[in-house]
């Protein structure tokens, strides 16, 4: 007895309570629901059985009746659409203010602290503001793309099927670039000076030592933002609810806005499950991607 209590003072006891708890946190408020609705993805649900765990068993008929619906592959698309153009956007626009605020100039702290005010935003505020930026009658976007002759009439970003998913896309590039900007700005910070000066004395040029130096000591860095952003971006909820509602016609639709207007609004849970299990699937193929970039890190 008095060995257990003083390894659970200072000894491996200790430190298996230490993750036990918040281990316990995570499996009651992340793991069962997460198992809750995997079962309900292949049972019948309706909003009287709503309530009770035991109900039919229906095996991958909510899995084939969902692919057979013919609104799915659009969706599908348009969710492969935003995914891939909000990384994109978010790392190269990310990658290029790192760079700039490498140079540390004069004022460069307070600047880039200015760019944490998007991140730091919810989602739902962030959705009104560029409401009103992209406004088709009073928009900011559109009166700086007729005065650029870009344009020669009103854009109704929202409501036109061509540009509504492209309105979220803007938005969600805007919301997401800090954090990218700051992850970046942390990976640079990494890389030893040394090997900058002893490119520039063997006489390398920028270009040169940015695809030979930069990109490849930052390579685990990329890899865990891109597999973040993946993460992120399929979470990604407000700015639909708050620019398109999925439209029009499921124009902007994507499966993570359309499992809760299944779930909540249509009523169909166990449809909404199963959107919910296909995508917890890629955000799990995110995470190992996340893990094997960083766990060669060296802490200190």
């Amino acid at each position: 007895m008095k060995r257990f209590l003083s390894s659970m003072i200072d000894g491996r006891g200790f430190d298996i309570g230490l993750v036990s708890l918040p281990l316990a946190f995570l499996l009651t408020l992340s793991g069962l629901p997460l198992l809750y609705n995997i079962v309900m993805s292949f049972q019948e649900v309706d909003m009287f059985s709503l309530g009770s765990f035991w109900r039919p068993f229906v095996g991958l008929k909510n899995y084939r009746d969902l692919f057979a619906q013919p609104e799915t592959w659009p969706i599908l698309a348009n969710t492969a659409t935003f995914v891939i153009a909000s990384i994109a956007g978010q790392f190269l626009v990310g990658f290029g203010l790192a760079l700039f605020f490498w140079t540390n100039f004069p004022g460069a702290s307070w600047l880039r602290g200015l760019f944490l005010v998007s991140w730091v935003m919810p989602g739902l505020v962030v959705g009104a503001i560029w409401n009103w930026i992209l406004s088709g009658d009073f928009g900011v976007l559109n009166f700086i793309l007729r005065e650029t002759g870009l344009i020669s009439g009103n854009i109704f970003w929202r409501s036109d099927p061509d540009f509504s998913l492209w309105a979220v896309i803007i938005a969600n590039i805007w919301l997401g670039t800090s954090f990218n900007m700051i992850l970046m700005s942390v990976g640079l910070s990494a890389i030893p000076r040394d090997l900058y000066e002893a490119s520039e004395l063997d006489g390398a040029n920028v270009w040169q030592r940015f695809w030979t130096i930069t990109l490849p000591m930052m390579r685990s860095s990329i890899g865990a933002i891109i597999a973040l952003g993946l993460i992120f971006t399929l979470q990604q909820f407000d700015l639909f609810a708050a620019i398109t509602s999925g439209g029009p016609n499921n124009a902007s639709n994507v499966t993570q806005y359309w499992a809760w207007d299944l779930s909540f609004r249509q009523y169909d849970f166990a449809k909404g499950a199963t959107i919910s299990v296909i995508m917890i699937v890629f955000v799990m193929i995110a995470s190992v991607v996340y893990v094997r970039s960083t766990r060669h890190e060296v802490r200190g």
